[in-house]
């Protein structure tokens, strides 16, 4: 490939396992996609091709029509030579790119959603504020739980709420002090002192400042875009955070309510599943496999919760329980990780 032209070098192909070598001729960087000429769908793909590189595009290859698309820097698309491969041989499936144009309603509905839970969260952390106030940490530990996973339910936001996440659901890792740290703020800074017998006088500060930030988000979030690339990116992500934090024990600081966050966490990928479902339906043939594992996984650590509301701690968790739970998560994220790169917006031209 170079600025005047793309996939030349080849005429024909057999049907299989190929792999294409890609030089880049040019001075500037590019993506190369082999591509279904007809309707654009992309069967595999090569990013980050530096000038006067090469690198290596393996792809299963059909029976069909197939073109090279090379994309460079400030430049034009360039759509190379049509191949034709004969037979009746199945090779990969070519999926049809996601644009930016693609991505708008899904990231308004999405802002929508993150703005009605932020309503919600203010209401709760005003009471949460308010109990501990009182002197009422029976009612604040009930209000703490709800709360929290209010917050956990909104997912792909977090890389848009900037430093305010930090602050408000931040960890101690790091922090000179750790969970004494006075660095350390957020839900689980009260999570700790609830459950670590910390008096209202103790926890008053650190709940204020909980509903200030709080509040400070929500009055912030108008003004603030979804990364579109994040729409794709988080549904697996946030699975994946569950895996490292809270299905460890990681990020329990007292309350034992791991699995709880666990489950907000699968909902907050459902709600993404549902604004992207339009663009992946036709897109991801194994959607339907990511809707079983994530309903494994949400029945499973529904199982963790009693009738009084209460939840079983991880740690307490036994050995064949724990084992199911990290299968399901495992095989979820499995099935979770394409969609980050089949959403991710492209330049066709």
């Amino acid at each position: 490939m170079s600025t005047g032209a793309c996939g030349t070098g080849w005429s024909q192909v057999a049907a299989g396992m190929q792999t294409f070598q890609i030089h880049n001729s040019s001075t500037a960087g590019a993506e190369v996609d082999l591509i279904n000429p007809a309707d654009g769908g992309i069967y595999a793909e090569v990013e980050a091709l530096g000038p006067g590189t090469t690198r290596p595009m393996r792809v299963d290859v059909g029976s069909g029509r197939y073109a090279f698309r090379c994309l460079i820097e400030d430049t034009d698309a360039l759509t190379g030579p049509t191949v034709r491969v004969a037979g009746h041989v199945k090779g990969a499936a070519a999926i049809l790119p996601v644009t930016t144009d693609d991505l708008l309603a899904p990231a308004r509905e999405y802002h929508a959603y993150v703005t009605g839970g932020l309503s919600t969260l203010v209401g709760q952390t005003g009471a949460l504020a308010a109990a501990i106030r009182s002197g009422h940490l029976a009612t604040a530990r009930t209000a703490w739980l709800a709360a929290h996973l209010t917050y956990e339910r909104l997912g792909a936001a977090y890389g848009t709420f900037g430093n305010y996440d930090t602050e408000i659901d931040g960890r101690p890792d790091g922090l000179h002090g750790g969970v004494s740290s006075p660095e350390f703020t957020g839900f689980y800074r009260v999570e700790y002192g609830l459950w670590h017998g910390q008096s209202a006088t103790e926890l008053a500060g650190p709940a204020g400042q909980l509903d200030q930030d709080v509040r400070a988000l929500q009055a912030a979030f108008p003004g603030m875009e979804i990364d579109l690339l994040d729409l794709g990116l988080r549904t697996h992500e946030i699975l994946e955070n569950a895996l490292e934090f809270q299905l460890t024990g990681h990020d329990d600081y007292g309350s034992g309510t791991t699995l709880a966050t666990t489950e907000a966490n699968v909902e907050g990928t459902f709600e993404l599943l549902k604004v992207l479902h339009p663009l992946l339906a036709a897109r991801y043939r194994q959607l339907p496999a990511v809707y079983t594992w994530l309903d494994r996984l949400q029945g499973l650590v529904a199982a963790a919760r009693h009738p009084n509301g209460s939840w079983t701690p991880v740690d307490d968790l036994g050995p064949s329980g724990r084992e199911q739970i990290n299968a399901a998560a495992s095989q979820a994220l499995e099935e979770l990780a394409p969609i980050a790169v089949i959403s991710e917006p492209r330049r066709t031209r």
